[in-house]
């Protein structure tokens, strides 16, 4: 006799996800930007955000941009964007960016995030990419930790995002890097 297993997976996502992509989206910066930027920053709009969510996945920019989600079931619990590196000291051949990476705040530490990063890993290589970064906030202590023990590194990059433009909303970066081995 087994035991149950639950129905977990990861795989890349269809443009009829954008709705769910786009509502995790909003609930995971607003719990991760809280302290961080003014509270009208984050009042976004769901159904535009779902839309770009939508075009984005139906023509992506580069063939090698790729959304994966997490689910349990059909629902989305978690979402990752890799795609070539922007960076000027990345070589966009052969540095992949892990652009987004979240798991909805109910379901951490469930193994969705673990899974998650697996696959995007996994599919920055099979994209042929030896290297990959991400871009951290500062102050994001779990998600450096869980990275960190995944076999992340900080590198010396570090970077101030000027949100409003004006100087008045500043968020302080950091990177993290990995080789593929």
């Amino acid at each position: 006799m087994t035991s149950p297993t639950a129905d977990v997976s990861c795989r890349v996502a269809w443009a009829d996800d954008a709705p769910a992509i786009a509502a995790l989206q909003v609930r995971t910066w607003k719990s991760s930007y809280a302290d961080l930027v003014p509270p009208e920053a984050l009042d976004l709009d769901e159904a535009a955000v779902a839309e770009a969510w939508r075009a984005s996945l139906v023509k992506p920019l580069d063939a090698r941009n790729r959304v994966l989600v997490a689910l349990e079931r059909n629902r989305v619990l978690g979402f990752a964007v890799t795609g070539p590196a922007s960076d000027p000291d990345c070589d966009p051949v052969s540095d992949a960016e892990l652009m987004e990476f979240n798991v909805d705040p109910d379901a951490r530490g469930q193994g969705h995030g673990s899974r998650l990063l697996q696959a995007a890993v996994d599919t920055m290589r099979a994209d042929r990419f030896t290297r990959a970064v991400l871009w951290s906030i500062a102050t994001d202590d779990a998600l450096r930790k869980f990275l960190t023990e995944a076999g992340w590194d900080a590198d010396t990059a570090h970077r101030e995002l000027d949100l409003e433009g004006d100087g008045t909303t500043l968020v302080k970066q950091v990177r993290l890097h990995t080789a593929f081995s």
